[in-house]
């Protein structure tokens, strides 16, 4: 099971798929997802954290900071 650390909470979150899954037959899904925005930063979230960011306008870095 391979694991990244979410960027606004720290929590390692599970990602689905690649050799670490290969042998187990339980499938979980991802925890997270990653999101390129607009101000050219890329950022892991979990699922958690991406429902906390603001949803009237665009999302930056700060926001993510700010989590």
């Amino acid at each position: 099971m391979a694991s990244e650390p979410c960027d606004g909470c720290g929590r390692k979150v599970r990602i689905a798929g690649g050799i670490g899954d290969f042998w187990s037959l339980p499938s979980e899904s991802t925890g997270g997802i990653e999101l390129e925005l607009m101000d050219g930063s890329t950022h892991f979230l979990c699922f958690d954290c991406l429902t906390r960011l603001p949803g009237d306008r665009e999302v930056t870095a700060a926001d993510v900071k700010a989590l």
